[in-house]
């Protein structure tokens, strides 16, 4: 595969790992597989869906071929779980081990932090509120959460601009950002307003509208406004609107107490080194992830979040006007790297060097990284959980790179 296919992919795979601090404590206020089946004004125009742009099956040896050496001794993955779907048909792999000290093998309906995913299902309840009317994309958040912005905080982002990242809201502070010192702190309980306090406090990064910004703080805050729109929890929320009419039976959020995955699941290991140059594979599959909430602390599998997936690109989850906003990328830049905003509201876009455009959604968690999406005529669908041994780390899992590039290059 060319060095330009692997960037490309590279590049979108990283957005949803590094979504900035999200704890505001520092700061003052061999594989088996299966043939199976910003303002209105400064946003590009959505993708329509066309002829099938995948029509090939899956490459099923290039797909075997990337979960290769996945396994306890893995230099990069310990287990990983893939599903292909789509129009040109299906493929089915789960590899390595569901724990290092037993070996016993992963399973493939096992439950997994999906990290920055849960972005897409807070994304798709706002869009549901907004084709109600209870939700004005356009309006100020101020007008729905009068008391979390202070006079101080000049700026004003609306709600579509918390969506697609270019509010201008700064991140809350963490406790810092090494794995060590985030495994010092993963039981703290963290309270999404005081976050919000917490960043607000700090102004503007950049007028609302103006660059894009991939933070969680935004989708904190669209977490609060869901409740306050709704006036029910944002976990009871997601579950009535999405989980229960879809039977994600396996997809849930742990809250701000439970810290284990509930039910069957890999376990998720961070490699620590030694001073001796050998490593550890320290599991990291208790955690209390509060601090990400309504930006990352969803628990799913990967049959969940295929289903998930045909459904919202389908229009069952979203109605098709509101819809677009999942397809509408912001024509402003990076505001970290320069580039062009690749982002949505809740998905991302990738375009091939071929023409092929996929957008999907990807996520990080000590341990865990995931990813799920499709063609937009679902003619392709591709979800992964990958139990990666430096899942926070800075570059694109190797096993999770090789599983997309099989998925969607012909």
């Amino acid at each position: 595969m060319n060095a330009t296919i692997r960037t490309a992919i590279a590049t979108a795979l990283v957005l949803g790992v590094a979504a900035g601090p999200a704890v505001a404590h520092s700061a003052p206020p061999p594989p088996s597989a299966s043939t199976a089946v910003g303002a209105p004004a400064a946003r590009t125009g959505p993708t329509a869906p066309t002829a099938p742009t995948i029509a090939t099956p899956p490459d099923a040896v290039a797909l075997r071929a990337a979960l290769a050496g996945v396994g306890a001794d893995g230099k990069d993955a310990t287990a990983a779980l893939v599903r292909v779907g789509g129009a040109s048909g299906g493929w089915r792999g789960a590899a390595g081990v569901a724990d290092v000290r037993t070996g016993r093998a992963a399973l493939e309906q096992g439950r997994f932090r999906a990290g920055s995913v849960t972005k897409t299902f807070t994304a798709a309840v706002v869009l549901q509120l907004a084709a109600e009317g209870r939700v004005d994309l356009d309006a100020p958040v101020r007008r729905y959460l009068p008391a979390a912005f202070p006079e101080a905080f000049k700026a004003d982002p609306t709600v579509r601009q918390l969506l697609n990242h270019t509010s201008g809201i700064r991140a809350a502070d963490g406790p810092g950002d090494s794995f060590e010192v985030q495994w010092e702190h993963r039981f703290d309980v963290t309270d999404p307003r005081e976050q919000i306090a917490y960043a607000l406090a700090k102004g503007p990064e950049f007028d609302p509208g103006e660059a894009q910004h991939y933070l969680n703080i935004n989708y904190t805050v669209l977490g609060v406004l869901i409740e306050k729109v709704t006036g029910t929890s944002y976990e009871s929320t997601v579950a009535r609107r999405i989980l229960r009419p879809l039977g994600l039976s396996g997809t849930s959020f742990p809250g701000r107490t439970r810290t284990r995955i509930q039910g069957p699941h890999n376990h998720g290991y961070q490699a620590v080194p030694r001073p001796d140059g050998t490593r550890e594979l320290r599991d990291v599959s208790v955690w209390n992830s509060s601090d990400r909430w309504a930006a990352g602390d969803i628990i799913s599998t990967t049959a969940d979040l295929e289903r998930f997936t045909v459904a919202l690109f389908s229009g069952r989850i979203v109605p098709r006007a509101r819809l677009e906003e999942m397809f509408t990328v912001p024509a402003v830049d990076d505001f970290v790297t320069g580039k062009k905003a690749v982002l949505t509201a809740g998905l991302s876009r990738i375009v091939l060097p071929d023409g092929t455009e996929a957008w999907g959604k990807t996520g990080g968690r000590h341990g865990y990284t995931t990813g799920m999406g499709a063609t937009r005529d679902l003619s392709r669908t591709l979800v992964y959980s990958v139990n990666s041994t430096d899942a926070k780390g800075p570059d694109t899992n190797p096993v999770a790179l090789g599983v997309v590039m099989a998925a969607f290059t012909e």
